[in-house]
């Protein structure tokens, strides 16, 4: 399990509609020496076939790909849709195309053989036998992730940094029946379990793609408005509460509205967990430019709200 002490978290912000020129400033702003021949796990968000903000924009994974390579990446993008045939939602989101024209490997997780996934245990979470995560994931050297900027209608409340890794979390295992993703929905412990996935591993860089957000229903669908904010930062769960500030800011309904951000049960479970840091103060904001300080200050706002 990773731990992580509680200290000043950098999120960068940038307010810009140019993906790749605001996905290479963010990117920029990490150590990306250490990338140089690493094996880097990527996950994106492609929980269905749905455009962004459904799904990764293709820019934006095209741009951080970019980025990678530059610094001599070795990268596998791993995903296990929810809403769909994996295969053919990569296929339809134009993945593989994209996989083949700069030579990055895609795993679909759910061709993976047993041997191909590792057992987390049940201790110390609330999945009722544990759940697994890809082998590959857990190994690799550096991981990388994007997500994009939406409420969630099905019990998560939002799906931000850390619900995006439940696509990475094994839906039934080779030779076993039993459904993870049906006792994750399910659960009363539902946003518990999301936050404890991401305790056994840690990140390296998040990306997160906020020019348009679903601020109702989500993860497919929803009333669409448009930040034009994309941020980064090494932290999910300031990544996290920066993301619900802005849902707040933006007219979000439902639960993701409601109490201080850090009693949202996602980000206080992670905190608690110590994925990350445990409170609004510990947050700093950071304009990549003169013309992102007015969105910077308004976050800021929104995240010392009470509500």
């Amino acid at each position: 399990m990773t731990t992580r002490k509680s200290k000043k978290s950098k999120v960068y912000v940038i307010k810009s509609n140019e993906r790749e020129l605001a996905t290479s400033q963010l990117m920029h702003r990490f150590d990306l020496n250490s990338f140089s021949d690493a094996d880097v796990a990527l996950k994106a968000n492609y929980n269905s076939s749905d455009p962004f903000p459904a799904s990764t924009h293709p820019e934006t994974l095209q741009s951080m790909i970019k980025v990678l390579q530059g610094a001599g990446a070795n990268i596998t993008l791993a995903e296990r849709s929810g809403m769909g045939d994996t295969r053919d939602v990569l296929e339809k989101r134009g993945v593989f195309d994209l996989s083949q024209e700069m030579g990055f490997k895609v795993v679909v997780l759910n061709e993976e053989n047993r041997e191909g996934w590792q057992k987390i245990s049940r201790k110390d979470n609330h999945w009722i036998k544990g759940f697994y995560l890809p082998r590959m994931v857990l190994e690799a050297d550096k991981v990388v992730q994007t997500s994009c900027l939406k409420t969630h209608r099905f019990g998560g409340h939002f799906t931000l940094s850390l619900k995006n890794s439940i696509g990475w979390v094994a839906k039934r295992v080779p030779g076993d029946i039993y459904d993870y993703m049906a006792e994750l929905h399910v659960s009363p412990y539902q946003r518990q379990m999301i936050a404890e996935v991401n305790a056994a591993y840690n990140v390296d860089i998040i990306v997160m793609d906020a020019l348009k957000a679903f601020v109702s229903q989500g993860p497919d669908k929803g009333r669409v408005v448009e930040p034009q904010l994309m941020l980064a930062s090494a932290d999910r769960v300031a990544m996290d509460a920066v993301g619900v500030a802005i849902l707040r800011m933006y007219g979000a309904s439902g639960k993701v509205s409601k109490g201080p951000i850090f009693q949202q049960t996602q980000i206080k479970r992670a905190a608690e967990l110590k994925i990350g840091i445990d409170s609004v103060s510990d947050i700093e904001l950071v304009a990549l430019d003169d013309f992102s300080h007015e969105a910077v200050q308004n976050i800021q706002k929104e995240l010392y709200k009470e509500n």
